[in-house]
């Protein structure tokens, strides 16, 4: 097999950039309303949605690789990074570091790319490990890079990456071509443009032992920042997560060629996914509003416990629904204590009852769970 790094024009990309105009116009179009939309909110709103997002990135990214970690414990480290009112949890060591490496890519979007940032990210992400022989530097083991599946006695390659002695000079080129193609820069490439090359090109590099896929997401999101002149606030990892079979199958179509427009065209349209999800979290922090303005003073207790429940679960809620079962096991109450609780919060337009009998369940009384119930929303 030759990979795309093996061929004489590597890494001078190609792809047809009329296919990809209408997705560059949206992207710009979708990031105004976004970054309007944003404004409306106060500081306590804004900062809920800035640690929302950064938390379901990090999650998100990681499991994109196969990493589930805990949502509180990453959550609380960013609300930490940001100086932001916290428990004093402490946090394992995965969950600390993607924390930091999310955070810092919030923070400090704007400044340069260099070896360094890369370096300190890597450092950030595979913290506690001790598995690793390269962490904070390029990796230099002799063995080549493979992204391999299946049985050990048989694998299938589904690439293969430059030899570790290449990679100093490979990440070179690669901060070279990052610089020159920037707003400013000496060949500035449109915004989807640039962060769809930056991704494929730098996984394809693959320069650490592990942690590539979410230093090379880390980037994109960066690329988009630094279009934006602010942080993109977009949920990137969640949505490739959502169909990451998708995502490797095409950045697998796309590694042994230099022609690249079905790459670009995927993931224009998942920045735009991205864009759209966003759209819908801010839509929710307005609809949680509204809604608690509704019921306020009207709730026992265990109602606005669960309410408050509900809420944590984001866009996605409860898996089918709220059930009674799951009011009792929040609550610790009886059953017959939540059947009145339950029927009370839909008397008072908290919930939306669906269903009968084993079948009932209670979802969230805002226009956004009615339109994924019938099935519209971007999630």
């Amino acid at each position: 097999m030759v990979w795309n790094w093996q061929q004489d024009d590597w890494p001078l990309f190609r792809w047809d950039k009329g296919v990809l105009a209408q997705a560059e116009a949206q992207f710009l179009k979708q990031s105004g309303v976004l970054i309007g939309a944003t404004k409306h909110f106060n500081e306590e709103d804004k900062n809920r949605l800035v640690v929302d997002l950064i938390t379901g990135e990090a999650l998100k990214t990681s499991e994109i690789e196969g990493e589930y970690l805990n949502r509180e414990s990453v959550q609380s480290s960013i609300l930490r990074n940001l100086g932001l009112a916290a428990d004093h949890r402490r946090a394992p060591p995965a969950e600390r570091g993607i924390a930091d490496m999310m955070t810092d890519l919030y923070q400090h979007f704007d400044k340069p790319l260099s070896h360094t940032t890369l370096f300190n990210w890597h450092k950030m992400l595979t913290n506690g490990r001790r598995d690793l022989k390269d962490i904070g530097c390029y990796r230099t083991h002799d063995d080549p890079m493979q992204v391999v599946s299946g049985r050990l006695d048989k694998p299938k390659v589904h690439f293969e990456a430059p030899a570790s002695k290449y990679m100093q000079k490979e990440m070179d080129a690669f901060i070279l071509w990052w610089k020159n193609t920037a707003v400013g820069g000496k060949h500035p490439l449109p915004a989807l443009t640039r962060t769809g090359i930056a991704h494929l090109y730098f996984v394809c590099i693959h320069p650490f032992e592990d942690g590539n896929g979410r230093v090379g997401r880390a980037l994109s999101e960066k690329s988009l920042a630094e279009y934006q002149g602010q942080p993109t606030l977009i949920a990137l990892s969640q949505t490739i997560e959502r169909n990451r079979k998708a995502y490797y199958h095409t950045l697998e179509s796309n590694n042994k060629n230099n022609e690249i427009t079905d790459w670009l065209v995927y993931f224009a349209n998942t920045v735009l996914d991205a864009q759209n999800y966003s759209l819908d979290m801010i839509d929710f922090l307005i609809e949680k509003t509204k809604l608690y303005d509704r019921v306020r003073g009207r709730l026992n207790a265990r109602q606005e416990k669960v309410l408050a429940r509900l809420f944590r679960e984001g866009l996605d809620g409860f898996k089918g629904g709220l059930s009674a079962e799951n009011y009792i096991s929040i609550t610790g109450t009886s059953r017959a204590t939540a059947t009145r609780d339950l029927q009370d919060c839909v008397e008072k337009g908290a919930l939306i009852k669906t269903g009968v009998l084993k079948s009932t369940r209670y979802h969230l009384n805002i226009k956004l769970q009615k339109k994924k119930m019938e099935g519209r929303l971007s999630v």
